[in-house]
């Protein structure tokens, strides 16, 4: 069995998946991810990251979609294929650029979470690790 417990709740201007971006990164809006104080000791030394890998519950997705098609295509493919927000599992994974630290509140750009979208995990981002260069997609 499987017990995901959110860990705090995204605050952003989309309120519907239409006013979202297609990726985040694509966008400069600043949103912020607001944690709960149980999880305040987490963020220690957080604001020493430039930028962090944030996963977050889709909460509002098709859970039956098994198929999707990418912008600018006509072909439908898999949804492990793409990066539909409608999966199965709908788990997100967004890197963006942290801002700021205000205590629990994290202020992000580039983060294309739905405002109230639930906080599954944070983690930094590092090059070192997470970055794949001269490969072909």
């Amino acid at each position: 069995m499987m017990d995901l417990v959110p860990i705090g709740v995204i605050r952003s201007p989309y309120k519907v998946p239409g006013d979202a971006p297609r990726q985040g990164r694509l966008s400069d809006v600043v949103s912020e991810i607001e944690v709960f104080p149980a999880y305040a000791p987490a963020l220690s030394d957080i604001g020493k990251h430039r930028h962090l890998i944030v996963l977050y519950w889709l909460d509002r997705a098709d859970r039956s979609a098994l198929t999707a098609t990418p912008p600018g295509t006509e072909r439908e493919l898999g949804v492990f294929s793409t990066r539909s927000p409608n999966r199965p599992n709908p788990i997100a994974l967004c890197l963006v650029d942290l801002v700021a630290v205000e205590g629990l509140t994290l202020r992000v750009r580039g983060l294309e979470a739905l405002d109230g979208s639930p906080l599954l995990d944070i983690k930094p981002y590092s090059p070192a690790i997470d970055a794949v260069s001269g490969e072909a997609v």
